[in-house]
């Protein structure tokens, strides 16, 4: 059974994102601080997934520890679904109007777009991004504390491209001596970080970017419009 799932990246004014924390914040960390989540973070930088076509030999409970850490948060999704509050909804209230060089939306079928991106750089490189699992929310000068980690984070040479493992041998372990989290061993290539970076770039005011649930049909937010 298939779903449409999106991730989104917006640009915004240091006011918008101070109108937003007071509702989006507490979500943000009522998810990132679960212990479920935390145990589920620490069980993915111990042992990350190997190649994704050798999941069905794979231990399935960790496959689906890791597909539970990477799906959207249940308390910022039901604040952005209006949910918790029926007066607030993140397409008409945040994204309604929003000019198209100040948004990126990645659309994704049958997976969400973090899983698939987590999978690919592995748990070092996703470390190193802002937030909690594809889902954050930055002032102008947060953005600007975080843009070289992001770019080390989607950063690849081009053997690391053509790869289709990343962080093994040596290089894994020395990552492991050097860094409290565990190195990437995914079996996907990386993806092109061009698109990624960019989008990154163009949120050059403050930043706020979430995760989508499966919706039917989809729109561009990945959500049915109320």
């Amino acid at each position: 059974m298939g779903f449409t799932s999106a991730w989104a990246i917006s640009g915004h004014t240091d006011d918008t994102i101070a109108e937003l924390t007071p509702r989006l914040l507490p979500a943000l960390r009522a998810d990132s601080g679960h212990p479920d989540a935390q145990r589920r973070w620490r069980q993915w930088q111990r042992a990350p997934l190997p190649d994704r076509h050798t999941w069905h030999e794979a231990d399935r409970a960790a496959v689906d520890s890791f597909y539970a850490l990477t799906a959207p948060g249940h308390h910022l999704d039901d604040v952005c679904a209006g949910i918790t509050d029926p007066t607030f909804y993140v397409v008409d209230d945040v994204w309604e109007g929003q000019e198209q060089d100040g948004i990126f939306v990645s659309i994704h079928r049958k997976d969400y777009a973090v899983t698939s991106l987590f999978h690919a750089i592995g748990p070092t490189r996703a470390a190193l991004l802002p937030g909690w699992c594809g889902n954050f929310l930055l002032t102008a000068a947060q953005v600007h504390q975080a843009q070289p980690r992001v770019e080390r984070a989607l950063t690849f040479t081009p053997p690391e491209r053509a790869s289709p493992k990343t962080g093994t041998g040596s290089t894994t372990r020395r990552t492991r001596k050097a860094s409290s989290t565990a190195p990437s061993a995914s079996g996907a290539p990386p993806p092109r970080a061009t698109s990624a970076s960019a989008a990154w770039r163009s949120t050059s005011t403050s930043a706020w970017a979430r995760c989508a649930r499966p919706s039917t049909p989809p729109t561009p937010c990945g959500r049915r419009r109320r």
